[in-house]
């Protein structure tokens, strides 16, 4: 059910009535790419302060809320979404809802708070620097999107992060976080009448002025190649491309192509470059979704020995699912996959609270299960098959390495 409150405010629940618990989440669009250069990062920076205290409530205080009970309290940030979000019993969804609005609503930022979470930030930064699959797949962003918003990374950058102020928190917020922009999703054992009453209690109106996210129009996609050293192990391989958005009638035909191509252990690309020759230990592909854009990309992790072995291999199935049929019997298999994870997701509260808001979000309305079992259903082989012609041009895909230095090297390039 669905429900927009005079202030604009989005209420979308579901009811199950056989479950003891419930997932509610406080939805704001937006995210990393709705920032200004020098604000690179003040998203996901806002979202960790919103943790540290409010009028009410001392930062200790907000994690006992939901602890106390055996809940759970978190958040996480998004190119286009910022999202707090409980689970809980059923019994505590007044508490869930009192704290969320709570931390948006009446948060402090006191200055001292501000300058300890700028050195848990950065440390942050340096965790995922060190992760070589963080770093590849950061910078293989970087390669798709730059000069665009997408192409920053969500966390920013220590240069903007450490210049981040009590008043450019409070400016950020007055702009971004109006009624029009908040989705209040609950999923679980609730009625859609008490969360309208019990949002209507705790959201009182901002009264900030509304200012349309302005999402930067996308950039003109330019294929390249990267290669990094770093004093690493293994040789990480990515190759992609920007593909399709989140609302693309055509988006589940190329999802079905990435299931057959490299969605777990029975994909062609773990089975002909993992089983049959050993050159990975893990290899996958995988798509990002957003408003206007998209990609598809292809990771392996290897030795560098055996790095043009991979990447001929790769492009070699890439071509293979261009030019060939995929036979029915793994498409059907492929198509199973895909409703079955979908299925599987409803046993989960948080899964199904987040598809109502990310319907919401994408679509102005909710899309049904049977809606995109329908969609998968839908595609057939040769659609398929010309999709991924079209996509899958060598001559467009981006490629990042990021490769062990040489011994005699001493820093990277």
């Amino acid at each position: 059910q669905k429900t927009v409150l005079p202030s604009g405010l989005r209420i979308v629940t579901e009811s199950i009535r056989t479950v003891r618990s419930l997932s509610v989440g406080n939805w704001v669009k937006t995210g990393s790419r709705h920032e200004k250069d020098p604000e690179a990062g003040i998203t996901h920076f806002l979202e960790h302060m919103l943790f540290k205290g409010t009028e009410n409530r001392s930062a200790y205080d907000i994690a006992l809320s939901m602890e106390a009970v055996g809940g759970y309290l978190n958040a996480f940030t998004s190119p286009e979404l910022t999202c707090y979000y409980a689970r809980c019993l059923d019994s505590e969804l007044d508490t869930a809802l009192d704290v969320l609005t709570d931390m948006v609503l009446h948060s402090r930022f006191p200055d001292e708070e501000i300058e300890k979470e700028k050195k848990v930030v950065i440390e942050e930064m340096k965790m995922y620097r060190d992760n070589p699959e963080d770093f590849i797949f950061e910078e293989f962003h970087k390669q798709l999107f730059l000069p665009h918003p997408l192409g920053r990374p969500i966390i920013g950058y220590e240069s903007t992060v450490s210049g981040f102020s009590r008043d450019a928190l409070f400016s950020y917020m007055r702009e971004h976080y109006h009624p029009l922009n908040v989705i209040i999703a609950v999923a679980g054992n609730a009625e859609h009448e008490q969360v309208v009453r019990l949002v209507e209690k705790y959201f009182q109106p901002l009264e900030n002025e509304f200012v349309a996210n302005g999402d930067q129009p996308m950039t003109h996609y330019k294929p390249s190649k990267t290669l990094i050293r770093r004093p690493i192990e293994q040789t990480h391989f990515m190759l992609g491309r920007r593909a399709l958005s989140a609302v693309d009638s055509d988006r589940y035909k190329l999802l079905l192509a990435n299931t057959v191509l490299g969605s777990g252990m029975s994909s062609r690309l773990h089975q002909n470059i993992r089983e049959k020759y050993g050159y990975c230990y893990h290899i996958q592909s995988f798509m990002e979704a957003f408003r206007d854009s998209g990609l598809f990309g292809i990771y392996a992790g290897t030795d560098r020995e055996y790095l043009d072995h991979v990447r001929e291999l790769v492009l070699v199935e890439l071509k293979r699912i261009s030019q060939e049929l995929i036979p029915q019997k793994e498409l059907d298999e492929a198509k199973s996959q895909l409703k079955g994870k979908l299925l599987l997701a409803q046993e989960s509260m948080s899964n199904r609270m987040t598809r109502l808001a990310k319907s919401e979000v994408f679509y102005d309305r909710y899309i049904t299960l049977d809606e995109l079992v329908a969609e998968i259903d839908s595609a057939d082989a040769t659609q398929i098959r010309d999709l991924c012609e079209t996509f899958f041009d060598e001559k467009q895909f981006t490629e990042t390495v990021l490769m062990p230095e040489d011994k005699e090297m001493t820093e990277s390039p």
